[in-house]
């Protein structure tokens, strides 16, 4: 499949889903209060104990790393800038040839654009920055995450959790399937090669 197909009828679908969904989310909870995170409003139990929607800002990478610094929204602003130009590069090269690699630079694709669309304007969005200059506006991004699930024996790794996986959203997961499957069509060009010189 080429990039312009993947582009159409992958890549567009999920942005669109991963930004009506966090467009959803910041409409219908309140922003959090300066110096916090996270909404005040209560989640939105879909099952309970479960599967929860919030309103999460995350101006860091995984996990929050890097929330409330003022190198964290520059330096992830950069980065998945970056990343888009190595993705054409390899792209070009030819680096990509297993459809598994092919699916995974799709949803890889979708999770940059979506959370890169969060940096570059939800700050401007902010009722707490109205006043701010550009720049300050600009410095305030964030990734809007929302879907908070429970798993199993995670408390047991990370006790202070209460079992509770970091907040994510469509992008995120779209970025973590890519990495499985490129893993896997790594695995299967690494096959495909070895049959190949062994005839």
């Amino acid at each position: 499949m080429t990039l312009p197909r993947l582009l159409l009828f992958l890549v567009l679908p999920l942005y669109i889903l991963d930004q009506a969904t966090k467009a959803w989310t910041v409409r219908h909870f309140s922003e959090p209060p300066p110096g916090s995170f996270s909404s005040n409003d209560m989640p939105w139990m879909i099952i309970p104990d479960w599967f929860h929607w919030i309103r999460v800002h995350n101006q860091g990478v995984a996990f929050g790393l890097g929330n409330g610094t003022t190198w964290a929204p520059v330096i992830f602003l950069l980065v998945p800038i970056i990343a888009l130009f190595l993705i054409r590069i390899f792209w070009k090269k030819g680096a990509f040839e297993h459809m598994l690699s092919k699916l995974a630079v799709a949803l890889l694709l979708c999770g940059i654009f979506g959370n890169l669309t969060d940096r570059l304007v939800q700050g401007f969005l902010l009722e707490q920055t109205k006043d701010g200059s550009f720049w300050e506006r600009l410095s305030q991004g964030y990734v809007v995450d929302f879907i908070s699930v429970r798993l199993p024996f995670y408390d047991k790794i990370v006790p202070a959790s209460g079992g509770w996986w970091p907040t994510f959203n469509v992008a995120d997961s779209c970025i973590c399937i890519a990495a499985v499957l490129l893993f896997l069509g790594g695995l299967k060009e690494e096959q495909a090669k070895k049959k190949a010189e062994a005839r």
